[in-house]
This record gives structure tokens, sequence and C-alpha cells, in this order.
């Protein structure tokens, strides 16, 4: 039963990572990420992943959905506060910073 949920999760999840949207990404980025991570993906805040060079962009799509859900040291968990849908947006987003 446990296997049966993940893969239904995985599969809604990856439903929602081909409908991302970048422009909206972008956005949301810009309101809530830019302040730390920077406007360009350089970051602003010491120990923060320099997206620009892709730091931590190796990972899985579901792998950043769940990150930026709960959140690390400084960084807020967003679960709650912005919906997943909108969290794949920032991840396709991030996904066009690296140089």
């Amino acid at each position: 039963m446990h296997t049966l949920l993940l893969l239904t999760l995985m599969m809604g999840t990856a439903a929602i990572a081909d409908a991302a949207d970048i422009n909206k990404g972008a956005l949301i980025y810009s309101v809530h990420c830019a302040n730390c991570h920077g406007g360009s993906g350089a970051p602003v805040m010491p120990g923060s992943p320099n997206f620009q060079r892709g730091e931590k962009l190796l990972q899985a799509d579901f792998a950043l959905l769940a990150s930026i859900r709960r959140g690390k040291n400084a960084m807020p968990a967003y679960m709650g506060l912005l919906r997943d849908q909108e969290i794949m947006d920032v991840v396709a987003y991030l996904r066009t910073l690296q140089r």
C-alpha cells in the first residue's frame, strides 16, 4: 500500500513538473527567493547555493520540490505558503539560471 501511495504521489508530481511555467516561476522567485539567492541566481546570502553554477540543480525536480517544501537553515519552509505547482514553476525557472 505504501508503495502504491508513493508511486501515485510521484506520478502526480511528474505531471506538475511537465506543466511548469517558467514565467510564473520567475515572478514567484523574484518575490520569495531573490533577496537571498540573488535576482540572477548568484547568491546574496552567504551559504546560499549559486544557481548560475548549477549548485543543487543536479537533483531531480521531485527532490528540489521536497527541499523547498521543508526549507533548511535560514531558508524558510514553503509548504503551506506556496502550492506544489508554484514550487515546480520556481524549479523550472531555476534551471534557466544555470550558465
